[in-house]
């Protein structure tokens, strides 16, 4: 069982990644082997919607997003961690999301698998949000949920933390990290 942590954080270790790190070491305690891309060290270029990826099922432009669809291929698992920036994912995350065009295209216009080898996937989000409420992750989830469904991923679950600001806070959260490792154990169970 190989788990993809995909983190969409600009501000490394923080309170996101922290709860990341958590649930790939419970999904490592219950026998998987883990994985985790920092989406923000990576260089990759945003989608020039150039139409190429509707014609071939790739995507033109060389850059590091080669290492997510990769990595994306390899998983059987895959938890998105983003914390909201303007109620949604991370510029950078959302770059990342927006190149999985060309496996939109491979899916709806050539009808292709969007991701080799074929099999089930199944997909987490993590995401911690400086405000209260729980309304203003709609957006982020409508943007990982979307990518899911073009993936052919499964949404098996969310942890959602509202008011957790400060570098650090979530650990002041009670039982945050508990239910990240807790998350990641069972998923992979």
């Amino acid at each position: 069982m190989n788990v993809l942590g995909l983190s969409g954080s600009p501000r490394m270790g923080g309170n996101t990644e922290h709860l990341l790190y958590e649930f790939l070491r419970g999904a490592r305690e219950a026998g998987a082997n883990t994985r985790l891309i920092e989406v923000a060290e990576l260089n990759i270029s945003g989608c020039l919607h150039c139409d190429y990826c509707s014609r071939t099922g790739q995507c033109k432009i060389n850059d590091d997003m080669e290492l997510i669809y990769d990595a994306l291929s390899a998983a059987d698992i895959i938890v998105v961690a983003s914390p909201l920036h303007f109620m949604s994912v991370t510029a950078q995350l959302k770059a990342a999301i927006d190149r999985c065009q060309c496996l939109w295209a491979r899916k709806y216009q050539l009808k292709l698998a969007p991701i080799e080898p074929v099999k089930r996937r199944k997909g987490f989000f993590i995401c911690v949000g400086g405000r209260k409420g729980q309304t203003m992750f709609e957006p982020a989830r409508a943007t990982v949920k979307a990518l899911f469904v073009v993936l052919d991923i499964g949404y098996a679950g969310e942890l959602l933390f509202a008011d957790v600001d400060e570098a650090g806070a979530i650990k002041n959260v009670p039982g945050a990290m508990e239910q990240a490792f807790e998350a990641g154990r069972k998923l992979v169970q």
